[in-house]
């Protein structure tokens, strides 16, 4: 291997092991919203013959899995949010009192 190429291999490896440090500068999340967005984008896509027969079983179940875990996390908040509420009357029945 040339002097060369041995120096360009070797900044490429310092490229890549200096990498780490940008992507532990921000870590990015995806909302409930972004979610639901992206188990639309994948009914649409299907719909319109995106995917190939092969990959639609795959899809499917990426699918079927992330509309669940919206369902379970929309019914979690909407008990939550009941609780909070049954909470709220019970302190004030009792404040009236």
């Amino acid at each position: 291997m040339s002097k060369k190429k041995a120096e360009q291999v070797t900044e490429n490896v310092e490229t890549v092991v200096d990498a780490p440090e940008a992507t532990e500068q921000e870590v990015q999340t995806l909302s409930l919203a972004e979610l639901d967005q992206l188990a639309q984008v994948i009914d649409l896509a299907s719909s319109r013959g995106a995917f190939r027969g092969a990959e639609l079983q795959t899809v499917g179940g990426l699918y079927n899995k992330l509309v669940s875990f919206l369902s379970m996390v929309k019914a979690q908040q909407e008990a939550a949010s009941e609780a909070q509420q049954e909470g709220q009357d019970a302190e004030a029945t009792s404040g009236e009192a």
